[in-house]
């Protein structure tokens, strides 16, 4: 292992296990949201409060690295952990908001599926953060996520059969895809954050 200069100070991991909570959740509310009977009009704009949350805490990460002289990782990779982890709360901000501008009342079973798998990727990722100040015990996390984003991949692709059989019409077809699109780039986004850690892990071991 090279020796590295370490602060003390953990407020950067504090606040990357601050946003790992955010995403949990936002899409635990988006899972709420589709469920029927929902309160739509509440939850969406508790979503908006937690994506208007994560935006402060990842503006306070750029501030603290900006202002930072020995940072625990490389400032580069630090920037690309912080982006990718509110990417995911935007993504879900985003299908939240469609499906309530749209008034959409029911999504395809496959799309609420993908919500689902967020769900359990949101989890996985809050439950690994802690273990980044450590660097250790956190392939089992990267591997997991990527195996739940491929399961919201093949799941996406049986959506888009589904919207294009016949079943709908066009335009709510297509209001059914944006939403489906918005689930499907959170999936990724999660994926890329695991992606952010492992390339982490590997440069400071």
């Amino acid at each position: 292992m090279r020796l590295r200069l370490t602060p003390r100070d953990t407020a950067f991991y504090d606040q990357f296990a601050s946003s790992a909570r955010n995403i949990v959740e936002a899409a635990e509310v988006l899972e709420q949201l589709i469920a029927p009977g929902a309160d739509r009009t509440t939850l969406n704009t508790r979503m908006r409060e937690i994506e208007h949350a994560n935006d402060e805490n990842t503006h306070e990460i750029m501030r603290r690295l900006n202002s930072t002289f020995v940072t625990p990782f490389d400032r580069e990779d630090i920037y690309d952990l912080a982006s990718r982890l509110d990417d995911v709360v935007d993504f879900l901000e985003a299908a939240a908001d469609l499906i309530v501008l749209y008034e959409l009342q029911e999504l395809p079973e496959p799309t609420r599926q993908v919500v689902r798998v967020l769900v359990q990727a949101a989890h996985v990722t809050a439950e690994a953060m802690p273990r980044l100040q450590s660097m250790k015990d956190l392939s089992e996390f990267w591997i997991e996520v990527n195996r739940l984003e491929n399961e919201a991949d093949q799941l996406y692709r049986r959506t888009l059969a589904t919207l294009f059989n016949g079943t709908y019409d066009a335009l709510t077809a297509l209001k059914l895809k944006d939403v489906a699109d918005q689930v499907e780039a959170a999936a990724d986004a999660m994926e890329d954050v695991a992606d952010s850690i492992e390339t982490i892990v590997l440069k400071e071991s």
